[in-house]
């Protein structure tokens, strides 16, 4: 089974921008969700993974969060972009490889992964370091 091409980009466009699908979904919760949290990973989290599985730990580091809007994020055929670079604390301790991404729930603690995959190339993070995610990263539906 898959999912029709206007499915998928109505599906991303729901998570990311909060935008209902007529009849079938809507985002009328008591307390919707303003914000994901992208975080960082030094191994993959897997899908059994939540946002502290092989999650960063350099000194300085925090899960970035980035509105669930339009400004946050741009949804076009089946494709998802942050609208701009995300740009994590720069490290001023310690040493980190970081091989994945994850976009998630909850600023901090174990939130849900909603998606998640590889950073290529690697980010090698050392003092001084500022990593961050090009706004020409896609995630896309398939």
């Amino acid at each position: 089974m898959s999912k029709s091409n206007t499915f998928e980009n109505d599906l991303q466009k729901l998570t990311f921008n909060g935008t209902a699908i007529t009849n079938y979904a809507d985002n009328a919760a008591s307390s919707p969700l303003t914000n994901l949290y992208v975080s960082l990973h030094t191994a993959d989290p897997d899908e059994a993974g939540n946002q502290t599985t092989s999650e960063a730990d350099y000194t300085g580091y925090s899960r970035v969060a980035v509105a669930r809007t339009t400004s946050g994020w741009t949804v076009t055929a089946n494709s998802v972009s942050p609208a701009a670079d995300i740009v994590f604390p720069a490290c001023t301790g310690g040493t980190n490889t970081i091989t994945h991404m994850a976009i998630g729930t909850d600023p901090t603690g174990t939130g849900k992964i909603l998606y998640y995959g590889t950073v290529t190339p690697e980010i090698s993070v050392e003092t001084g370091v500022t990593p961050n995610i090009t706004s020409s990263t896609t995630i896309t539906e398939e």
